[in-house]
């Protein structure tokens, strides 16, 4: 059986700790009696170690996925936002801003020629429309804006 492993950031992980992380990847829900089995360790050793990914940050954190269409939000896009040169001294607040849209799902600060890449999930087109048009674009700090329309969404891979 494989010892316990310190898990830190910037330490390697070893095999028993990918392992686990491709198993929480795929199942967080997964019971660690479950894990310890297709890891081949001690349920202790297991819950050790999952505890220790946590603390050390690997692990950030547990959640449920849910699908935007089974809530009523049946379009989804990417709309990509490059600010005005004298708007990107506060960043931060502008990040912020847009986390906090309620048609928010993720918001990504870019390198390139664009600042901030953001999937939102709506209800209809005309929401959209309204989301980029009537909110997003009429910010002083946006300097122009791109939507591109989700047509599906392939599983992640975390190649773990």
């Amino acid at each position: 059986m494989p010892a316990a492993s310190s898990s830190t950031p910037g330490n390697e992980l070893d095999a028993t700790d990918r392992l686990i992380l491709s198993e929480l990847s795929r199942n967080g829900r997964i019971s660690n009696s479950d894990l310890a089995a297709i890891v081949g360790v001690a349920e202790s050793t297991c819950l050790k170690r999952v505890r220790a990914l946590q603390t050390n940050g690997v692990i950030v954190g547990f959640h449920a996925e849910i699908s935007p269409s089974a809530i009523g939000l049946h379009l989804e896009a990417l709309i990509s936002i490059r600010l005005h040169a004298h708007a990107r001294g506060d960043l931060r607040r502008f990040q912020s801003y847009l986390e906090d849209l309620p048609a928010t799902e993720r918001v990504y600060f870019l390198a390139g020629d664009r600042d901030f890449l953001v999937h939102v999930a709506v209800a209809d087109a005309t929401v959209l429309r309204e989301l980029v048009s009537d909110t997003i674009s009429l910010r002083p700090e946006v300097a122009s804006t791109s939507t591109s329309l989700i047509f599906a969404q392939a599983p992640g891979a975390r190649g773990l």
